[in-house]
Order: C-alpha cells, then sequence, then structure tokens
C-alpha cells in the first residue's frame, strides 16, 4: 500500500475585514467581550455579489495544484469540505471540476462542518493508499456571513465565524515512512442539535413551510450553538483523538512539531496546548485575524504555518478538530 503526502497547499480569504468594532456598530457587543470569549480580533467577509462557497475554493486549489507541481489534468479525484454551498443541490465539489477545466474525474462533496476538512483528506488518504488515484484534490471552504443572523439576537453565534477557502493536493507516496500516518474520525450524533441549522430541511422546516409562516422571529434557518456544552465537549474530544493518533503511531506529545488545531476558539486550542505541554512554536493559530471559518480553518491555518516556514520536511505535524455534529477527528503527518 502507498501513503499519501500533502504536495501542495493553497488558501483565500476575501478582501473585506470585519472588526468587532465594525459587529458592534450592528449589534449589541464590543471589542473586549469577542475578544475575551473567542479570542477573535477580526474575520473576513464576502461582499454580496462577490465569491462563493465555490470560487473561494477554485482560487485556493489553484494556488494547491500550482504549489504541487501538477498539471490540473492530473488530479483524478476531487472532495469537498463545506456545511455552505452554493446550492442546496448538486455539492461544490462539480462546480469545482467545472471551474478549473478538470476532466471528467469523480468529485465527492463532505458534510462534516469543522471537522469537515480532516474526514476529506481521510477520504482522499483511502484512495490513494489502495492505488486508486494518484494525485486528490482535497477543499475546505466556507461562506457563512451571507446566513448569520447579524443583530443583537444572534450575536452570541455571528462573531465567531468568517469566509475563506484552503486546498491540498494530496499525492501518492511510495515512502511508508513519510505522508499521512493515520486519520481517526469519530461522531456522538446525540448532540447533533445542539451546534446546528434546522432549516431549510426534509425533517421539520422546509422552504415552503418558511414562507407560508412569514414569521419574523422564526430563527431555524439561523445557526444555533450551545456555547458552553460545545466547549466543555471539545476540550474533552480534542486532547482524546490527538492522543489516539498519537498511540496508533507509537508517538507521545513530547514528538509533536506543529499542532494545527480547527480554529473554533483561541481558548479551545490554549486548553490544549497547556494539556500536552506545548510551547507556543509548536501550535498555530489563526482565529484572530480570521474567526472560525469551519472546514476552511485547518487547510487556511496549514498553508500559513507552511508559508511562515514553521513546518519543514521531516517534522511531525498534527491536525485536529471537533464540531457539529458532534463529529471530530484527527490526522497525523510526517512531513
Amino acid at each position: 500500500m502507498y501513503n499519501s503526502k500533502i504536495t501542495g497547499l493553497g488558501y483565500f480569504v476575501p478582501e473585506n475585514v470585519v472588526t468587532n468594532d465594525d459587529l458592534a456598530k450592528v449589534m449589541d457587543t464590543n471589542d473586549a467581550w469577542i475578544q475575551e470569549r473567542t479570542g477573535i480580533k477580526e474575520r473576513r467577509h464576502v461582499v454580496k455579489g462577490g465569491d462563493t462557497t465555490t470560487t473561494m475554493g477554485v482560487k485556493a486549489a489553484k494556488i494547491a495544484i500550482e504549489r504541487a507541481g501538477i498539471d490540473k489534468d492530473d488530479i483524478d479525484f476531487i472532495v469537498f469540505a463545506t456545511l455552505s454551498p452554493d446550492y442546496y443541490f448538486p455539492g461544490p465539489g462539480v462546480l469545482v471540476q467545472r471551474d478549473l477545466g478538470i476532466k471528467t474525474v469523480g468529485a465527492l462533496d463532505v458534510r462534516n462542518q469543522c471537522s469537515g476538512f480532516i474526514y476529506a483528506l481521510s477520504v482522499a488518504d483511502q484512495y490513494i493508499k489502495t492505488g486508486m488515484y494518484k494525485n486528490v484534490l482535497v477543499i475546505g471552504s466556507e461562506l457563512h456571513s451571507h446566513g448569520l443572523d447579524m443583530t443583537t439576537r444572534g450575536r452570541s453565534v455571528s462573531v465567531i465565524f468568517g469566509d475563506g477557502a484552503g486546498a491540498a493536493v494530496l499525492s501518492r507516496e511510495e515512502d511508508n515512512s513519510k505522508g499521512l500516518l493515520s486519520t481517526h474520525l469519530h461522531s456522538e450524533g446525540q448532540h447533533a442539535e445542539e451546534l446546528s441549522l434546522i432549516a431549510p430541511g426534509m425533517g421539520k422546516r422546509w422552504v415552503t413551510d418558511i414562507i407560508e409562516d412569514n414569521d419574523p422571529n422564526d430563527e431555524s434557518f439561523y445557526p444555533h450553538m450551545n456555547g458552553q456544552f460545545v466547549f466543555k465537549n471539545a476540550v474533552v474530544r480534542f486532547s482524546e483523538v490527538i492522543m489516539e493518533g498519537l498511540k496508533t503511531n507509537d508517538l507521545t506529545p513530547e514528538d509533536i512539531d506543529m499542532l494545527v488545531p480547527h480554529q473554533a476558539n483561541l481558548r479551545i486550542s490554549q486548553f490544549i496546548q497547556k494539556k500536552f505541554g506545548l510551547g507556543d512554536d509548536q501550535v498555530f493559530n489563526n482565529i484572530m485575524k480570521y474567526g472560525n471559518t469551519t472546514a476552511a480553518s485547518i487547510p487556511i491555518a496549514l498553508t500559513e504555518a507552511w508559508e511562515k516556514g514553521k513546518i519543514k520536511e521531516g517534522d511531525l505535524v498534527v491536525l485536529a478538530a471537533f464540531g457539529s455534529g458532534f463529529t471530530w477527528g484527527s490526522a497525523i503527518i510526517k512531513w
């Protein structure tokens, strides 16, 4: 069997910067309150009529493909992770195939929210391990801003999220000591509604129901999050799944050169950093600049860390995420 190796990385974020002070103009909040609870100073929002989840993904993918040193037609498969697709269907994977002008390869969409990129990496890894594909394009992209409740009513959620995209090219690696060593995936659906967006959906409220009721107080089509409950579960699951990955590969926290956690909340990252005894140079965070970009957060952060020279050949890199579902996962990579 082969290993898969990340051969190219890229990311894209909109130019429009939205600071905490900007949000304070449209809702009852302030910079100190947001920073104290989340660590976020600013985020990027797509301007109405501008980019979409797909176009941001395409821009990130072009950079990743170029850095991988391959042609777009060398891509054998596309895996696209998002909770904010352009359309209810089809998913953005096929739109990326179309917009990049790639031959008629398969395209798969992953709907695992904050852990979406880890799940997408794992799927791509399996295809490469078995020898089915040689180069797989993996994208995480989110456009949250157009679907947030940007009023005081929605402030507990809306201040957290930003827009952006990240992409990676996974390629076949014959040296089994390099590349993606293992991935670890979990879910706990009994807590699904604690972090969710209920409508429109076929289960309770579809578009026709929303239109018929025309209820200005209907919050079912805005994201809902039980913040404290999510935080308490996240710190536990992050720790568990990181240790699972390390133990699987006979490694310890002391072996970690760089931890890139999903950028959910800076306080979560700091808790995990302290628990594992990692220094500031061993954990990469950029939530301060971009907010929580859900499935895009890990590939954006991973790309930035690599661009800044914080990830070098031979380093042990750990990726970990927790989010809606509840779903969580980790990936152990020998760079």
